[in-house]
């Protein structure tokens, strides 16, 4: 089992942790990774984009000049694509890019991102986050005393002080167990995780 550094708020370390290998120590997948990312990727598209093509364009049904001795090209309808106002050739339609990935890859792909999270020494451990107001400037200095600046943060129920302080700093996320995706743990450079949500990560997952 790996152990890893506790650290508190302050920056300094005050403990150990042991992390389970059946969460943190499996087999990195990097093919099922790549899957996952594409998938939620793919799922996060509308989808609703819409031109219309040539049969779609209203007018255009009268030819705009008898066929020969014009002097002009022939043309037999005003909403053709070479003409401005006319339909698209290959027009997009709305369509459903959905992926669908089945549960036990889902959480092999999850499991595989949080390994090579804690194999890279990019997986930090925090006692606790607690904050008693809501300040970004604390949460700031926080970041800073763990050397830490673009970072997914992991936090256990009632942190909620503390994500919303997190809120308006542009490199950090929060996120609860949850809500925890493998796109946002490869994203971000480091994993910040307080020791009550490795806890539920690991009651989850495992």
């Amino acid at each position: 089992m790996a152990n890893v550094s506790v650290y508190n708020m302050e920056g300094n370390e005050v403990g150990t942790l042991e992390l389970n290998d059946a969460v943190f120590g499996v087999e990195v997948n990097e093919h099922l990774v790549h899957m996952a990312v594409v998938a939620q990727l793919a799922n996060k598209r509308q989808g609703t984009q819409k031109a219309k093509t040539r049969a779609e364009v209203s007018g255009g049904g009268k030819k705009p000049w008898r066929q020969k001795g014009t002097g002009h090209a022939r043309q037999g309808s005003t909403r053709a694509p070479q003409w401005t106002g006319g339909g698209v050739v290959f027009a997009p339609t709305p369509r459903d890019y959905t992926i669908k990935l089945n549960k036990k890859e889902k959480r092999a792909a999850l499991k595989s991102a949080l390994t090579s999270r804690v194999n890279e020494s990019k997986f930090i451990v925090v006692d606790e986050l607690k904050f008693d107001e809501i300040k970004t400037k604390k949460f700031q200095a926080v970041m800073n005393n763990l050397k830490v600046s673009k970072a997914l943060i992991v936090l256990d129920e009632g942190s909620d002080n503390a994500a919303i302080s997190a809120r308006n700093i542009p490199t950090v996320k929060t996120a609860k167990v949850n809500t925890i995706n493998v796109y946002d743990i490869l994203k971000y450079n480091t994993v910040v995780a307080t020791k009550a949500a490795v806890a539920s990560i690991e009651e989850v997952y495992a």
